[in-house]
């Protein structure tokens, strides 16, 4: 109990009387049930929340429902809990940039008058801005998107709108997409969506289960709009006052969609854009097109840990947190975020980016230079949005003045640079830094604040106008000093008449609630009591002394205040007029801080590349039909940034017809899943424009990563762990192509042996012959590796696998001590044997199930219903378990497995509840046993 007291004495006391009580009980009740929605309300000293609001704060927050108070009495008395600005801000941080699932509302007023004054979603942070990065970096600039689907028989048509508040970009898309929304779910991963508007006739109906799903795997809050909201009418006119430029491309643009523009409508109605005049002009609209970039789906960002998570035990953990060493405040790591979410597919913008990086790599003194200017500039375009809607003061002004005044360094350091890229920073830098830094642009801006702001007085860390700017603020200052002049005068000869020395004895204080006022202390008091009472006015007799007062010094400083006032009221409006004029200089701003903050990505990239403790090379880049991908002396960027790691570095050679799809085999703990991920994350790297963690790196473009590394159940929708499995399995079957790469680890494991084996074998061979993408295929299923078999005298009926390869990860076994060494090397050929006994050693099972367990796999090794495998068989396929049937058998059950494997692909589960799905499935089941009678390869899995 102690513990709880301490607890609730650090909360803020709820202070309300039994009038204000019942006022604000009345209020409470009438406002609108949203279950989204926390409801702050501001008391001035603290703020407090009621009802399920309270008790989820208390549970969430303070891990304690002690935190709660009753506000009223009996029935009508409500849940209550205080919060301080602290705790507010940390509560409104988590809400708004961490979770999805909660809206924002803060209430300024008393009694039971109230108004809402601040809301916000993590879509749209609205007025919480200044709450949220008053002390913090803004490290993501959130997106709205609104979607407006057309479902048909096989799949659906998505319109699709966003909006960047931050950036100020409106965005139009339409595609096609499957009934597992993979299209729409690589859009939302590579826009960096918070939240995403639905009609809520779509968001109630069937087809849209699987949306909602692909909607909770990116983190995406989902708000539902009705279906009126989603007009195009008065739309062009709308954008007309947003759009910088004239209306005709605008309407061109829109025209061009056929449901993408309902969704913006809804969009501009959400966010209330055309309420707020700082919007107009100032917006710009594009054309989003999904093949700018490489799709990634959210299964794929997390399994090659692109963007933190909590979890993170360090910042290395993730590729976000390992490349970003960006020194701009904020800037940078947006663009990063960006850049980590959308990497390039164009060859010539990969190399361009490359060429930067290598010339940023190669002279040391330049980047290290560089990187200590970008360390003084501040965040340009947050500032630049918060000028655009009158959000700033003067200092606001005056960080922007000094990132302006460190441009000059910056171009300069890049003048210096004479390498072999000399002639691309002087494109890509240079030329654009001349053209905004000249004298129409931010020297214009320069100038304007060396003249309107006193910059002598930010040291003292004043932000003022300076005097000489304006002559009715010059007047103004000179009365002031002349008044300042006139009190110094008096006071000294005040204390000539008293007999008292200046400031020791005598003092004067400004600024007391009895404005200008002399002071003496209690102990000089007795010496000129006859005096104070005859010849001045004594106002306040305390500890700290006498205070008092003659006609004089009061008309004086009655005068000081008056002419005080009135400068402070002319420095005001000479502040909005310098605010209002630095406004103008919002298209300079946006230009440098797409520079500047481009220039800190790279920066930051090749500061990674060379100081990595085994610096990162080059790769070279090849259009996405040419080319192979080989990554020598490859190490996983992340993994090898641990303290505690030696990695061993592997090579993967991707090669067209020879090991574009390559399986491999070998212990747990072997390296399997970092190899296969490592391949992954070089690619990714690489297209983003970074070098890479290889000896020596050649990539071919890959337009998709499709990843499926492990599945977690979801039984709150009914879906096992397998069937997870193969839900993702068959959208990586529809959605991947020639172009992309695909890496799979342990697939089959959540059924039977046999039936595990069954789908691998097909799902293999539809990769390899239908997709024919390069694909890294980790298994435990030893069989597989029979894929790869060659058939160089192969009769022309029968069906070779081309481009094939085993691969495994290799271990050691102590021929005495039976212990296992992992080696990390990934070798080629299959791997002969399971090695899951010894890991059972590793994790100290007792040794009488240790040696239980190696007498059961050595009776099923042997065992075997059909014919004993020949040597020969044994070398053909790589295991020893295989059964010995022939080609023709093989190739018909392969095909027969392959046509199963499609039919179950076909179904259209998402439309299917748990008990018809497994009908349908156990039908497929029933046929294929059918036609497994008169194959023996087939019948080995029944």
């Amino acid at each position: 109990m102690e513990g709880n007291f301490e607890e609730q004495s650090k909360l803020p006391e709820l202070k309300l009387d039994a009038k204000q009580a019942q006022g604000f009980l009345s209020f409470f009740k009438k406002l609108p049930n949203d279950p989204r929605a926390v409801r702050f309300f501001d008391r001035r000293d603290y703020y407090t929340a009621h009802g399920e609001n309270a008790t989820f704060i208390a549970k969430t927050y303070y891990h304690t429902t002690t935190a709660l108070r009753q506000l009223g009495s009996g029935s009508d008395s409500l849940s209550s809990v205080s919060v301080s600005k602290n705790m507010f801000e940390t509560i409104a941080r988590d809400l708004l940039l961490e979770r999805t699932d909660h809206t924002l509302e803060l209430y300024e007023g008393s009694g039971s008058n109230w108004r809402l004054v601040k809301s916000g979603t993590p879509g749209n942070l609205g007025s919480f801005e200044d709450v949220l990065f008053a002390n913090n970096e803004m490290q993501d600039s959130p997106v709205v998107v609104a979607l407006s689907p057309y479902f048909r028989e096989n799949g659906c048509t998505i319109g699709l709108s966003y909006i960047d508040l931050t950036k100020r970009v409106l965005g139009l898309a339409e595609f096609l997409d499957d009934n597992h929304f993979t299209n729409t779910e690589s859009t939302l991963v590579a826009l960096g969506c918070k939240e995403c508007l639905l009609p809520i006739e779509t968001s109630k109906s069937n087809e849209s289960r699987n949306l909602h799903d692909a909607l909770t795997r990116c983190g995406v809050m989902l708000t539902e709009r009705k279906k009126t909201e989603f007009k195009t009418r008065d739309l062009v006119e709308d954008l007309g006052r947003l759009v910088k430029g004239s209306k005709e491309p605008v309407r061109d643009l829109v025209s061009a969609f056929e449901f993408a523009p309902g969704a913006l409508g809804a969009l501009l109605s959400y966010a209330e854009l055309l309420a707020d005049e700082s919007n107009y002009g100032n917006y710009t609209i594009c054309r989003y097109n999904l093949d700018s970039y490489m799709r990634l789906d959210s299964t794929a960002m997390r399994a090659l840990n692109v963007m933190e998570s909590k979890t993170d035990a360090n910042k290395n953990f993730s590729l976000f947190g390992l490349m970003n060493r960006t020194c701009t405040a904020g800037m940078g790591k947006r663009l990063l975020h960006m850049w980590l979410k959308q990497p390039l597919l164009d060859v010539k913008e990969i190399n361009s980016r490359l060429d930067l990086v290598q010339s940023f790599v190669e002279d040391t003194a330049l980047r290290q230079d560089l990187r200590q200017h970008l360390k003084r500039i501040s965040d340009i375009e947050r500032l630049m949005h918060n000028l655009e809607k009158k959000r700033v003061g003067l200092q606001h002004i005056v960080k922007l003045y000094q990132s302006s005044i460190r441009l000059p360094y910056i171009k300069s350091a890049l003048e210096r640079y004479d390498g072999q890229f000399s002639s691309l920073i002087k494109d890509r830098y240079l030329d654009p830094l001349e053209f905004w830094t000249d004298d129409d642009h931010l020297n214009k801006f320069i100038g304007l604040v060396e003249t309107s702001v006193d910059l002598d007085q930010l040291e003292n860390g004043e932000y003022m106008i300076s005097s000489s700017y304006d002559p009715a603020l010059s007047a103004l200052k000179d009365e002031q000093e002349s008044l300042e002049r006139q009190i110094h005068n008096l006071h000294k000869q005040t204390a000539n008449d008293l007999d008292l020395p200046v400031d020791k004895a005598l003092k004067l204080d400004k600024g007391t609630q009895f404005g200008h006022v002399f002071r003496i202390t209690k102990k000089e008091e007795p010496k000129i009591r006859k005096k104070l009472t005859t010849q001045f006015i004594v106002l306040e007799t305390r500890k700290d002394g006498v205070k008092f007062t003659n006609t004089k010094l009061k008309k004086l400083g009655d005068q000081y205040q008056k002419i005080l006032e009135e400068y402070k009221n002319c420095q005001k409006e000479l502040v909005n007029r310098v605010v209002q004029t630095a406004a103008t200089f919002c298209e300079v701003f946006g230009s440098l801080a797409g520079l500047l903050s481009e220039l800190d990505v790279l920066l930051s990239f090749a500061d990674l590349a060379s100081s990595c403790p085994t610096p990162y090379t080059r790769p070279d880049i090849t259009p996405a039909d040419e080319g192979d991908i080989i990554l020598e002396g490859s190490r996983h960027p992340c993994v090898e940034a641990q303290d505690w790691v030696n990695f061993i570095p592997n090579d993967c050679k991707l090669v067209r017809g020879k090991s574009w799809f390559q399986i491999i085999t070998g212990p747990n703990m072997g390296g399997k899943s970092t190899f296969i991920r490592q391949v992954g994350v070089n690619i990714l790297m690489a297209q983003v424009g970074s070098f890479v963690p290889c000896d020596k790196a050649s990539i071919s473009v890959r337009d998709c990563i499709f990843a499926r590394v492990g599945a977690g159940d979801c039984q709150l929708r009914g879906v096992s762990t397998f069937m997870q499995e193969m839900l993702e399995t068959a959208s990586i079957l529809k959605g991947a192509t020639d172009k992309s790469l695909i890496i799979i680890d342990e697939l089959g494991r959540g059924t039977s042996t046999y039936d595990g084996f069954g789908l691998a074998w097909a799902i293999c061979e539809h990769l390899v012959e239908v997709i024919k993408a390069p694909t890294l295929f980790a298994t435990h299923f030893h069989e597989l590796t029979a894929l790869a078999r060659e058939t160089p005298n192969h009769e022309p009926h029968e069906k070779q696998t081309v481009g094939v390869a085993n691969y495994h990860v290799s271990a050691h076994i102590d021929s005495a001590s039976r212990k296992l060494t992992m080696l990390y090397k990934v070798e080629p050929g299959a791997c002969d044997q399971s090695f899951g006994i010894h890991v059972a050693e590793f994790a100290n099972f007792p040794e009488s199930v240790v040696t239980l367990a190696r007498e059961k796999a050595a009776e099923l090794e042997d065992f075997s219903p059909t014919a004993t495998i020949t040597n020969d068989a044994q070398k053909e396929v790589g295991s020893k378990r295989k059964r010995e049937c022939d080609q023709d058998d093989i190739s018909r059950g392969a095909a027969r497995a392959h046509q199963f494997l499609k039919e179950f692909s076909d179904l259209p589960l998402d439309k299917m509840d748990l008990k018809q799905a497994l009908q349908q499935v156990n039908k497929l089941k029933d046929e294929l046993q059918k036609d497994a009678v008169n194959c023996s390869w087939l019948q080995q899995f029944f």
